[in-house]
């Protein structure tokens, strides 16, 4: 890693990693993420998605390897992260006995914001997140997406160049994750801002510049969401059946490959319109079928096949 900060890069990590005794949390993590991107990290609990957004914003230092966040090291110059960027955390950063207002006054102290600036930019996140009326409320009496949506605010009230996002929306219902993104859309495009999010949701991250997916604390797969899924292939062909095994082996004779088999559910990768389904009809025993659906690929079934390349070590 060079001494220099790197250029036009947000973010960029070589050789990370992190380790509890025995345990490799995160290894071998490289990133190299643009100046106003919007990257997605995705993965299973315990894949390193978490942690890998605690090294970057020096909440935990990493024990091998380099990492630069605005241009600053995050061993070398942890502070200046610190300023650069915004988070929110999966578990709330909010005092539960504090009014909303008051949690806003006390993040711009923390940054050393005027307290005009605080007001007013305070005034306009409130307004953005429905909650002007309620600036005098405790946060304990709020719902779970006003909460959420106030540590968004919190996270984004000093204009920070890098927002990083662990499970934003988690348990939130669709008007409020709807609002939260639409809001996040707006900062990006108005503020420049380079937005790196962890979600379940893999649905959320298909508008991501860039999706990372996480296994056991490495990246095994990567790429713009759209061309991922357009390698994964034109349909899903999807049989849910009462004899996975046996189905998959009256199959195995034709064009579709070897199935992905999950429950009582065998998937096959259909990669291209011109494909013969119908010659499959004659190979499925009609009685042990309980449905047969033809559907488009989605970012879930990358992270399957993604998976089961790296189990089968191809």
């Amino acid at each position: 890693m060079p001494n220099e900060a790197p250029q036009n890069l947000a973010i960029q990590a070589v050789g990370l990693g992190k380790s509890y005794g025995a345990l490799k949390a995160v290894e071998g993590l490289d990133l190299a993420i643009p100046e106003g991107q919007f990257f997605g990290l995705l993965g299973r609990n315990g894949s390193g998605k978490t942690t890998t957004l605690h090294m970057l914003s020096t909440l935990i230092r990493p024990t091998r390897g380099h990492a630069y966040v605005a241009g600053h090291d995050v061993v070398q110059a942890p502070v200046e992260v610190r300023r650069s960027i915004g988070l929110v955390f999966q578990e709330s950063a909010l005092d539960r006995m504090l009014t909303i207002e008051e949690n806003l006054r006390f993040a711009g102290a923390l940054y050393d914001l005027p307290a005009r600036l605080v007001e007013s930019r305070s005034k306009e996140l409130l307004t953005l997140f429905d909650l002007g009326g309620k600036r005098q409320i405790r946060v304990a009496t709020l719902s779970g997406g006003m909460r959420r949506a106030l540590d968004i605010a919190r996270g984004v009230l000093h204009r920070p160049q890098i927002l990083l996002l662990d499970e934003p929306t988690l348990g939130l219902d669709v008007i409020n994750r709807r609002a939260i993104w639409q809001f996040l859309a707006r900062l990006r495009k108005e503020e420049g801002t380079t937005l790196v999010l962890t979600t379940h949701y893999l649905e959320e991250a298909t508008g991501c510049g860039q999706v990372a997916f996480m296994k056991d604390g490495r990246i095994i797969g990567q790429g713009h969401p759209l061309d991922l899924i357009r390698r994964l292939g034109t349909y899903i062909l999807e049989i849910e059946t009462e004899a996975p095994g046996q189905q998959a082996a009256l199959l195995g004779n034709t064009k579709l490959g070897v199935p992905l088999i999950e429950d009582h559910r065998l998937l096959f990768r259909i990669p291209d319109e011109g494909f013969p389904l119908a010659e499959l009809h004659q190979e499925l025993h009609a009685e042990k079928t309980r449905s047969v659906q033809l559907r488009h690929p989605d970012l879930n079934d990358v992270y399957i096949w993604l998976n089961r390349s790296t189990a089968e070590g191809g």
